[in-house]
């Protein structure tokens, strides 16, 4: 299937992109060759094939679990201000 260049133009258009006529033909040239590629792509027969997340037959290896860090946050937080709830208090900068 070839693009014609008012289909080419529109595209354009829609996307926004101002395209020069001298740029206009190679274009069209090229867009009609992906057009024709995914056409080509629609035709495979893939009736048995079975689909897939990856292309590896691998697993991925997980950690466990478990909690590596302490919790600081009361050290942290003794220099601080102000504070209500464990939260820092900060003043008001948007009203």
């Amino acid at each position: 299937m070839s693009l014609t260049k008012d289909q080419v133009q529109h595209i354009a258009t829609l996307a926004r992109l101002q395209v020069a006529d001298a740029e206009l033909v190679e274009l069209v040239d090229k867009l009609s060759k992906i057009v024709d590629f995914v056409d080509q792509l629609q035709a495979v027969p893939t009736d048995n094939v079975t689909p897939m997340a990856h292309p590896l037959h691998m697993v991925q290896r997980l950690r466990p679990d478990e909690v590596t860090e302490r919790n600081d946050r009361d050290h942290y937080q003794q220099n601080a201000l102000e504070l209500r709830d464990g939260h820092y208090l900060v003043p008001k900068v948007i009203e």
